[in-house]
């Protein structure tokens, strides 16, 4: 008996050893993983430093360190400089997606198209961000009918807490589906009511499916592949998103039956007018793509836009003085004018400084997308093999000490100049940087401006006096977003 107990525990052992992962030479440095599970466990420790910046594996290691998703080695890249090495001059080296994690997944189905966000770095990406980038700018990005189009939307909003007035609001859904009918403007040239079942089914997926993939279930997925077939809750996410893939393969039949080739009236009908033009070339554009690139664009105009803006109400309600100098700036910036433009943010130093600091707290994707390298190639002196997944960790930046006067403050003075001008310090990133930056900044930064412009035109928002003690600690998903909070409105 006890010889075979003894015999196990060596064979147990040896297993074990043979399994154990191992680092290549001159590859980063980081904590010893374990077999079978990487740093699964310490990659849920993690999880709070990386909100704030302040990892203690980057305190040990350095701000190039390693880990491991189950046997596949990941690099976690800190700090400004290694950042910039990484994502911009040595951005072809490392602008590549991994492709077998759970998102990917989820996000493709039985499609096998993954959109623009998760694609690989290849000509097909290119297309696609080339043609994404020409599209958004000719309906209107940056131009007066995108304007109108947000402006009309936070009218709504306006009507909507105007019959709460003295009241506690939630403006967490709120939010949201404002966010979310911008974009489907752009993608389907179509408003939604906030109690439209496909609203409601669209949001719902960007909360859920966000909390599963960046969760403990998801991370389990991702390290132990043996189990993904399992019945275990990230099955739900999967179900999700095939249900959302159907929901817009029927908009898109819908969208067939009143389309006139050659006259596009909207995004949808742009990909359908260069699918035609491309005929069977076999080219990367297709209609299950086209599907994908919706989705993309739809969940990331809508969750980190919506976040974003319940971080700004939160610290403003919270900072009443920084919310009156706004409103004052506001004022008398916009004397006499019916509403905002954009281009009023060019007068207003404050209010932009205010935005700026609001998304630099607000930290909506803290760890980026990961990225993926496409070669053999070196960062800061270390060997990083083709292949190896990387995670841009750009909550580093964000409150780096050394890039800002008060990196762990809210402070829109860290935006401000001596003469009180605005400006931009290269450490602000939430959009991240190099080939892969956000499709979607240019319409983010409008939605933020006259949105949070026209409200607090209108609007003082107050913390009731029974929510306590306001927590600035944000719920970890796909995207960051506050805690469950109320507001008081009251007219100006």
């Amino acid at each position: 008996m006890f010889a075979s107990v003894a015999l196990l525990l060596v064979a147990v052992l040896l297993f074990l050893l043979l399994c154990q992962t191992q680092r290549a030479k001159n590859f980063p440095p980081g904590p010893r993983a374990l077999p079978i599970f990487g740093n699964l466990l310490q990659l849920n420790l993690e999880e709070s430093h990386c909100r704030s910046g302040e990892g203690k594996l980057a305190k040990r290691y350095g701000n190039v360190y390693s880990l491991f998703i189950g046997s596949r080695p990941a690099v976690v890249i800190n700090g400004l400089e290694a950042l910039k090495e990484a994502l911009v001059n040595k951005a072809a080296d490392f602008s590549g997606r991994p492709q077998d994690l759970m998102v990917n997944h989820a996000v493709q189905m039985k499609a096998h198209a993954p959109g623009v966000v998760l694609a690989d770095y290849n000509p097909g990406w290119r297309e696609h961000r080339r043609f994404g980038l020409t599209t958004l700018r000719n309906f209107g990005l940056g131009k007066q009918s995108m304007e109108q189009r947000i402006l009309g939307e936070v009218l709504h909003i306006i009507k909507l807490l105007e019959q709460s007035v003295g009241k506690t609001v939630d403006p967490h859904l709120l939010f949201h589906y404002a966010a979310s009918n911008v974009i489907c403007q752009v993608l389907f040239a179509r408003q939604f009511s906030y109690e439209d079942e496909f609203m409601k089914f669209s949001v719902s997926l960007f909360h859920e499916t966000s909390k599963i993939i960046n969760g403990r279930w998801g991370m389990i997925y991702d390290s132990l592949p043996m189990v993904r077939n399992l019945p275990l809750p990230f099955q739900k996410a999967f179900k999700m998103f095939q249900s959302a893939h159907e929901r817009r393969l029927e908009m898109l039949a819908e969208n067939k039956k009143t389309r006139v080739p050659g006259k596009p009236r909207h995004f949808t009908d742009c990909y359908l007018d260069e699918l035609d033009k491309r005929g069977d070339d076999d080219s990367s554009f297709s209609e299950d793509q086209l599907c994908a690139f919706i989705l993309d664009l739809h969940f990331a105009g809508t969750d980190t836009t919506a976040n974003t803006l319940l971080a700004a109400f939160l610290y403003l309600m919270n900072y009443p003085q920084i919310q009156e100098r706004c409103q004052q700036e506001i004022d008398k910036v916009l004397d006499g004018k019916d509403l905002a433009s954009f281009e009023d943010r060019h007068q207003m130093p404050y209010v932009q400084a205010v935005i700026h600091e609001i998304q630099r707290m607000a930290n909506t994707v803290p760890l980026s997308v990961f990225h993926c390298t496409t070669k053999d190639t070196q960062l800061m002196g270390y060997s990083i093999p083709r292949g190896t997944i990387i995670i841009p960790n750009l909550s580093s930046v964000l409150f780096e000490e050394g890039q800002w006067k008060s990196p762990h403050e809210f402070k829109p003075e860290n935006f401000l100049n001596d003469q009180g001008e605005f400006v931009k310090p290269e450490a602000f990133m939430p959009f991240s940087a190099g080939p892969r930056m956000c499709l979607g900044e240019g319409l983010a930064r409008m939605e933020l401006f006259l949105t949070v412009v026209t409200l607090l035109r209108r609007f003082k928002f107050i913390w009731p006096e029974d929510a306590g003690e306001p927590d600035f600690t944000p719920l970890f998903g796909t995207t960051q977003t506050p805690k469950p909070y109320s507001m008081k409105v009251q007219l100006r």
